[in-house]
């Protein structure tokens, strides 16, 4: 069998550091890509590069935004005393999918987890603070994943924060255990939204 060109096994290489995309998956790409026209292929290049000169994240909430602040932190009609807290700015994508959530949101830019290095420190939990002590808010929603990791940085939020003056809950149960997110269907976010309680503080 004909060893492939380097370049085009630079660029299976390349590819198959995206996430979701296997070695099989990066190889029909690949060379997908160097058979068809080059304007369409320079194209694509300029799309990438243009999209990641343009996205940036909120300095507010820390979604993902081409204005600033973010549609949604600038939008009035929005309720600014309820914030829905996520892990990461795709997470806000799954939950303004249903169309059910009127409030804000903030990102927090992962969860703790000491074996991986993530302490509350490497967190976006001071910028939170800062918004409490100048956003008329309410109520925190914790909406992270029910993993342990998750489990952990939602209580540790709950006590740090049950001083703050605000009421905090974590959506309901109706997640897969262990998953985030981006593998519920909306009507189980809608619903894992609406019946939201109070967390048990430590």
């Amino acid at each position: 069998m004909a060893a492939l060109p380097d370049a085009i096994t630079n660029l299976i290489a390349a590819l198959g550091k995206l996430p979701g995309i296997g070695p099989r998956s990066a190889e029909r790409l690949a060379l997908y890509l160097v058979q068809i026209e080059s304007s369409a292929v320079r194209d694509l290049a300029n799309t990438l590069v243009q999209a990641r000169d343009k996205v940036k994240l909120c300095s507010i909430c820390g979604a993902l935004t081409e204005i600033e602040p973010c549609a949604v932190c600038s939008d009035t009609r929005r309720d600014g005393s309820v914030v829905c807290i996520v892990e990461r700015p795709t997470d806000i994508l799954s939950i303004e999918k249903m169309a059910g959530f009127r409030g804000k949101y903030h990102v927090l830019g992962g969860k703790i987890s000491p074996l991986n290095g993530v302490e509350p420190e490497d967190l976006r939990i001071v910028e939170l603070e800062q918004r409490l002590s100048r956003e008329p808010i309410k109520e925190l929603i914790l909406a992270l994943s029910t993993d342990v990791e998750g489990d952990a940085t939602s209580f540790y939020l709950a006590k740090r924060w049950k001083d703050k003056g605000v009421k905090i809950s974590r959506i309901a149960y109706g997640l897969p255990a262990g998953s985030g997110l981006e593998f519920a269907d909306d009507i189980t976010l809608s619903r894992a939204l609406e019946g939201r309680r109070p967390i048990e503080q430590m």
